[in-house]
């Protein structure tokens, strides 16, 4: 029989399935049977990923003598295939590296708008905004970018990329079996799969999903074929372009040949800055991830975060107030820097931090109407893949649809999801998206223009030598996860997977509340809504994946909050 095993709180659980195949895999694991495993120690190299038959597919190319690049490459290629809420062909990413030998790589592979895109393509005729084109269907989806991602990754790599994706091909065309979580949000989004395709896709089944189904994705094998057979053109041009702009026909999507041709990889220099003795590396924009990142923690730098203690008040406080002007400025001046100047050394100067946290008052709530937009004369489904190599390689990676499975719509013939990320452009200024988020003139609409991004892969070094490398999925609050979990690590000492699983909080100045997940201290909620500060319970915050590494021992540890899983050698 099928299963899947847990091994969670000391106990080892596993599921069986109902249907019994014969094990026949050439995948180099056991797709119907399977182990979620937290947290683990290894000398040479190690994974974290959304999925554990991904981290596996990562530690399996090392082992066969690929290094960390190929390891990214084999990982994504097979969350496209177990995790479609997430991993992708269909969406976009970033990658951010630091090699062997200290040289870092930006490799900028987020969608982009169509040429057919314009500033006001979501507003009605009374200029109103219409989020559900930007959000669900598609119209709502970029030009993809991952499968020429995986491309640049391979300048990096030892293993021919057709050697990387067998693992992923196996898998969709012999399939898996899905998980508890798996099952409930392939179920919850029935309805959507069905409104949002012409063809009810794989995903729709005549009975509810269950832990322990096989999974099976026979175009979407046909797929990988055709890019392990012939290289990117065989995603960005012949028969897979053909099928993914007859879907953009079938309704009102934009994308067209020519835009799938044009698509290309932008390498990007990463932004550095120190931190406590650390040196933290992140990404610059068309992500906000990076600027936040660095941003938030030279703000509350000079402040003896240790002393007041793991989430008191007084240091959630700070850290929240360090969020809100953040997030202000992410609003008013970050966008893709090929249309707009993005003013980083500006927002980023020590001067402008110190003086835009003057108005911080300890034990009194700031209003965000009161963080005014500065000015200068120079602008949430997600997945994350951490991953440390024999040679001293780090690669950290954060790819996305933009919301659980995109727009919801499967490429008809090719079995793939399609992005929601032209929602991450300010689709009218002031207007929220999908994650709150508001913008203006610099994340508005342009063709080839790429829409801002919350997504934050860091890496980070101590004494000139890899130490922690980090990401999450979440939406906005992908940095403030990534924040709390390195200040987690560097000043409050923890562990990886303590830092991974403690309570999250997060603040994006607009909406002017703070949220908390359901096991924040409600001690610490009470004082803090004694400052003035409206705090919401709402659901898990991201999905962080951490590897440490002290030089001799690796450290990994996935989010209790998920699948997510680590594995290593």
């Amino acid at each position: 029989m099928n299963s899947i095993s847990y091994f969670l709180g000391g106990i080892f659980l596993t599921l069986w399935a109902a249907d019994v195949r014969a094990q026949t895999s050439k995948a180099p694991f056991n797709p119907y049977h399977y182990t979620i495993t937290k947290n683990g120690q290894f000398n040479k190299a190690a994974v974290a990923s959304g999925h554990p038959l991904a981290s596996e597919a990562g530690v399996y190319v090392m082992r066969q003598g690929g290094n960390a690049f190929d390891a990214a490459i084999a990982t994504q290629l097979v969350l496209a295939v177990v995790y479609p809420g997430a991993g992708n062909l269909g969406g976009g990413g970033f990658l951010i590296a630091r090699k062997t030998d200290g040289k870092l790589v930006g490799l900028d592979y987020r969608e982009a708008a169509p040429a057919a895109a314009h500033r006001n393509m979501y507003l009605n005729t009374a200029g109103n905004a219409q989020t559900q084109l930007s959000q669900n269907g598609r119209m709502a989806a970029g030009i993809p970018g991952t499968v020429a991602g995986l491309f640049a990754t391979a300048q990096h790599a030892r293993l021919p990329v057709a050697r990387l994706i067998q693992p992923a091909i196996d898998l969709a065309e012999q399939g898996f079996v899905i998980t508890a979580k798996e099952a409930a949000a392939l179920n919850s989004h029935k309805n959507d799969f069905i409104q949002y395709n012409s063809v009810p896709p794989v995903f729709v089944k005549a009975t509810a999903w269950k832990a322990g189904d096989t999974l099976v994705q026979k175009e979407l094998a046909a797929t990988l074929r055709r890019i392990q057979q012939q290289g990117a053109p065989g995603f960005y041009e012949g028969e897979t372009a053909a099928l993914l702009v007859a879907e953009m026909q079938k309704g009102n999507g934009i994308i067209t040949l020519e835009d799938l041709r044009h698509y290309t990889v932008k390498e990007r220099t990463p932004l550095e800055f120190d931190y406590k003795g650390h040196h933290v590396i992140g990404f610059p924009p068309p992500s906000s991830g990076g600027i936040i990142l660095w941003q938030v923690m030279k703000m509350i730098e000079q402040y003896p975060l240790a002393q007041y203690g793991f989430q008191s008040a007084q240091a959630v406080q700070l850290m929240i107030e360090a969020e809100r002007r953040a997030f202000a400025d992410r609003a008013a001046h970050m966008g893709d820097p090929d249309f707009y100047k993005v003013p980083v050394q500006a927002l980023t100067s020590s001067t402008y931090l110190q003086q835009r946290m003057s108005s911080f008052t300890p034990g009194k709530a700031t209003r965000s109407s009161a963080i005014t937009e500065s000015r200068f004369t120079e602008s949430e489904e997600t997945t994350h893949i951490s991953i440390y190599d024999a040679e001293g390689n780090m690669v950290s990676v954060t790819t996305t649809l933009n919301g659980s499975y995109g727009s919801k719509t499967v490429v008809a013939g090719a079995g793939f999801l399609l992005n929601n990320e032209m929602d991450d452009f300010s689709i009218k200024p002031g207007v929220p998206n999908k994650y709150g988020a508001v913008g203006g003139e610099a994340n508005a609409i342009q063709p080839g223009k790429r829409m801002l991004s919350s997504m934050c892969p860091v890496l980070v070094t101590r004494h000139n030598k890899p130490y922690i490398i980090a990401g999450t999925p979440g939406g906005t609050t992908i940095p403030t996860s990534v924040f709390q979990t390195l200040v987690n690590m560097i000043d409050f000492r923890m562990s990886a997977a303590d830092a991974v699983n403690k309570p999250k909080f997060h603040h994006q100045w607009l909406p002017d509340e703070v949220y908390v997940e359901k096991s924040f201290s409600p001690i610490v909620k009470q004082q803090l809504e004694k400052m003035g500060y409206t705090v919401t319970e709402r659901a898990a915050i991201g999905r962080t994946e951490v590897i440490c590494t002290n030089g001799k021992q690796i450290t990994a540890a996935a989010d209790s909050r998920g699948d997510d899983s680590i594995a290593g050698f």
